[in-house]
């Protein structure tokens, strides 16, 4: 116990996630494949796109709050449970090397060495041709299989759902992701087999209870496109 306490309780809520596909009970007896198996997949898929896309620009109405709907703080050293930090990355409606470096050194150093970069596929292709002033590219492909690829020493991975590069978009995030951002998966996806209510269909109800938020986010920085 202490005066000026720095935890603070946060309430991550779980949401439904949920698809009915069905099938004929005859195309179950007769078609060469397992069909079931082929709708569980697919939902699957579906399933972990609309999650993915929720954790980055989710509106915590009924999904996760994504981390791009924080209002930019002004200060990292102190905490600010409500905010996060956005930087400004110098050039207008660009990537530029300067603004990367910018982004990078403004997360604290006891989450810059387990960080890694998150940006738009389109993102990636502009920074992949950003050089310094030796002339040589700065990005950096993985040297063993499966590696991520390698931008200003960190790793990098790729989000549909964060903005691609334009004027104000928030185009690149910087995190400890472990630290950052909190996923509640309750129970993984189960599946529950109906043969009766839609005869002569066989309704496969599945679902899952899932939910996400800033945990901490001091652990975060979001580089912000110039406007000009």
């Amino acid at each position: 116990e202490t005066g000026t306490p720095q935890w603070k309780k946060k309430t991550i809520k779980v949401y439904w996630q949920s698809a009915k596909p069905r099938a004929t009970q005859q195309s179950l007896d007769d078609i060469p494949r397992d069909i079931e198996g082929w709708l569980s997949a697919k939902v699957g898929r579906k399933f972990g796109r609309t999650e993915a896309a929720a954790h980055v620009t989710g509106d915590a109405i009924l999904k996760p709050r994504g981390f791009l709907t924080y209002t930019a703080a002004t200060a990292m050293t102190t905490p600010n449970y409500d905010a996060i930090i956005q930087v400004p990355m110098l050039a207008a409606a660009a990537i530029t090397t300067d603004g990367l470096i910018d982004v990078k050194f403004s997360l604290l150093e006891e989450y810059l060495s387990n960080a890694a970069w998150m940006c738009n596929r389109l993102t990636v292709a502009e920074i992949m041709k950003l050089k310094g002033g030796d002339g040589q590219y700065i990005w950096r492909d993985g040297i063993q299989e499966a590696q991520p690829s390698m931008l200003l020493g960190l790793p990098l991975r790729m989000a549909p759902s964060m903005p691609i590069v334009a004027a104000n978009a928030l185009s690149v995030a910087l995190a400890d992701w472990r630290e950052a951002y909190t996923i509640v998966d309750r129970a993984g996806i189960s599946v529950q087999r109906d043969p009766y209510t839609v005869k002569p269909f066989v309704e496969f109800y599945t679902r899952r209870r899932i939910g996400g938020d800033v945990t901490n986010t001091q652990a975060i920085v979001i580089g912000k496109v110039s406007a000009t």
